[in-house]
């Protein structure tokens, strides 16, 4: 496969960064079209996206130097050739971070909380089916190993370096089914778009279908371990089940009479 575009001196630049790049632009200009079919100024949600982004990266490149300080010192532009996955608990931590600051613009614009999660929901599907490419073709976020005819085998020393990935055994392309499940999840949205009855129905759907993709394609990574039940990531999916019935919930306009009181 193909874990990095070149390299010039200590100078890396990854598929998998270069992915989630263009992840990001395509997630944005998304946003930006939908917005007005939700009654929303496009600058706005498009400002959201940037700082919600800058937010994780800044959070996420700042954590990266605290535990690799040695690293770092030795040579820092190898800072953004560095995988977040030797340390699990940063992605959790620049991602809180990250929703906080949203939160916050979104409260400071006066921002509908549930048209603005709206906005994102077809631009997030977009977003991770072209990331699960990037991972694929990088090796990260690899699956158990199969014996199946599907089966991918990663032979690149860089995958095994950068995310530890398994060489010369073959692999679940568990990669491959989050992109192809995000893609029919996306066209599921993008459908429901004009026939939604209520703000934060996209928000809900995209809860329910990418939790449960998530918590089912998990039992095929490779590369989690759990010292329970569920790993973090499907506790994190199963609470994100619980928040679509949430914005799913109908919300039916008050039938009782208004009372007036007339001095």
């Amino acid at each position: 496969m193909l874990p990095r575009l070149f390299q010039f001196g200590h100078l890396i630049l990854p598929t998998y960064g270069v992915a989630s790049a263009i992840a990001f632009i395509v997630a944005l200009n998304f946003a930006m079209r939908i917005a007005p079919k939700l009654n929303l100024p496009p600058a706005k949600i498009w400002n959201l996206g940037i700082y919600t982004l800058l937010a994780a990266l800044i959070a996420s490149r700042l954590l990266m130097v605290v535990t690799h300080l040695s690293l770092f010192r030795y040579n820092p532009l190898w800072l953004l050739g560095l995988s977040p996955a030797y340390v699990p608990w940063i992605p959790w931590t620049s991602a809180a971070i990250a929703i906080a600051v949203a939160g916050l613009y979104i409260k400071a614009e006066e921002l509908p909380l549930r048209a603005s999660l709206d906005a994102y929901a077809p631009a997030l599907a977009a977003s991770f089916a072209i990331q699960s490419l990037g991972a694929f073709l990088a090796g990260a976020a690899y699956g158990t190993p199969t014996h199946s005819p599907l089966a991918v085998t990663y032979s690149n020393q860089y995958a095994a370096l950068l995310y530890r990935t398994p060489l010369h055994i073959h692999l679940v392309p568990v990669q491959l089914y989050e992109a192809i499940a995000c893609l029919v999840i996306l066209a599921a949205l993008l459908f429901w778009l004009p026939r939604r009855t209520q703000p934060g129905e996209l928000a809900g759907i995209w809860l329910l279908a990418y939790g449960l993709t998530v918590f089912f394609l998990q039992f095929y990574r490779g590369d989690v371990f759990t010292n329970g039940i569920f790993t973090p990531m499907q506790r994190a999916a199963l609470a994100a089940v619980a928040l679509s019935a949430l914005l799913l919930w109908k919300h039916r306009p008050s039938t009782q009479p208004t009372i007036r009181v007339i001095p």
